[in-house]
């Protein structure tokens, strides 16, 4: 597939606006490993092969393990996953896919039994950050390199 267009070149405000959440996640509580496993997981469901070659790179220079990474797309049928991390991982799920019925109740409680507001809110914004990039690179045929 050819490239279409490169927004950061065409479009810098919108670029360094989506690089501005970056730099706010960086100074988030979330962990390196639970901000790799929301990009790579609602980059997953969303199908964008450059955002999930970047970031599994990624998790791995981090420390990820390969079999987390394999298995990432399993987590409900696997122990491999921190409770704490299962919650991310579903609420990412229920955000990626927004249009079945959002984050849910059950899953908004679960999290505040582990997260406080503030973490929540945290994951949340992760969450919406890889889904516009994920958009961005599906849309303008972003290669994997």
């Amino acid at each position: 597939m050819e490239n279409r267009m490169n927004i950061q070149q065409i479009q810098p405000a919108a670029y360094k606006a989506l690089i501005g959440l970056e730099n706010y996640l960086a100074g988030t509580n979330l962990n390196k490993t639970q901000k790799e496993l929301i990009k790579i997981r609602a980059s997953q469901i969303n199908g964008c092969a450059f955002c999930i070659d970047m970031h599994t790179k990624d998790a791995i220079k981090y420390g990820e393990s390969n079999q987390r990474i394999f298995l990432l797309n399993a987590w409900r049928e696997t122990d491999v996953f921190t409770k704490e991390e299962k919650i991310i991982l579903a609420i990412t799920e229920e955000i990626t896919l927004i249009h079945q019925h959002g984050l849910s109740d059950e899953t908004y409680a679960k999290a505040k039994e582990f997260f406080s507001e503030e973490l929540i809110a945290q994951i949340i914004v992760a969450i919406v950050t890889i889904n516009a990039w994920n958009r961005i690179a599906i849309s303008t045929r972003l290669p994997v390199l």
